[in-house]
């Protein structure tokens, strides 16, 4: 009989060629596509520009010097960040140095309400980002109207943490099989995570032996990004 290891191994790297094959079918697919294209621009809307550049930014500039075909990794990557910059721009109002103001002054509101920990450095860096330049007084004045103190002065409730880091927030726990086997009554247990924001769940891993080895394998296995874990006392 052949051990699962080898079975594991032998799918793993069978996973491994097939993707490779895949990537070479389709950046030759693409330079096929450019030859046809010729000297004519391509046009792409703008759901085709988020795309890629969501897709790009996580495979990095080395990467899309390698693999982008369409444009330049200079262009993807400029797109993600005006993608970043949308988050926090607004429609002016009206025209003139009025309009700016009030848009820095909703920035900052906006920035110390999701983000009750940070200071007048940060949001004046964050302010940055989106072509935004203020001094620190400036911001500090803005708050001050606002009757927002400063950061070590404001209270975070427990309704604003979870409203700010939401999206990044998992619970934890284990539930319990019983299995026949050819030694009786087993009791297998399951170690899953669920993202409070999208309800999705997530097996992390199956033991008969819950102990802390365990868990700290599995939890290694989570953050790794890794969807699956297989403990060997299951085998």
């Amino acid at each position: 009989m052949i051990p699962l290891q080898m079975l594991l191994a032998a799918l793993l790297g069978w996973l491994d060629r097939e993707q490779r094959d895949v990537i070479a079918y389709l950046r030759e697919e693409n330079r096929t596509l450019q030859v046809q294209l010729g000297s004519r621009r391509l046009r792409l809307d703008d759901r085709q520009r988020r795309r890629l550049a969501v897709l790009g930014h996580r495979l990095r500039r080395g990467t899309l010097h390698e693999f982008a075909t369409l444009v330049t990794p200079d262009t993807i990557l400029r797109w993600h960040r005006e993608l970043v910059a949308r988050k926090w721009t607004y429609a002016r109002q009206s025209p003139g140095r009025p309009g700016v103001r009030g848009e820095i002054r909703r920035l900052a509101i906006r920035m110390v309400t999701d983000n009750p920990s940070w200071g007048y450095t940060r949001i004046q860096g964050a302010l940055k980002n989106v072509g935004h330049r203020v001094a620190r007084s400036t911001i500090a004045g803005i708050l001050k109207a606002e009757g927002i103190p400063p950061s070590g002065e404001r209270p975070t409730t427990w309704r604003t943490f979870l409203a700010a880091h939401w999206p990044a927030l998992v619970g934890a726990d284990f539930f319990t099989t019983e299995v026949w086997t050819v030694r009786g009554l087993v009791t297998f247990y399951t170690v899953f995570v669920i993202e409070l924001q999208s309800r999705r769940v997530q097996v992390v891993g199956c033991t008969r032996h819950p102990n802390e080895a365990f868990v700290v394998q599995a939890m290694r296995h989570l953050t790794d990004g890794i969807e699956e874990c297989c403990d060997p006392a299951v085998c």
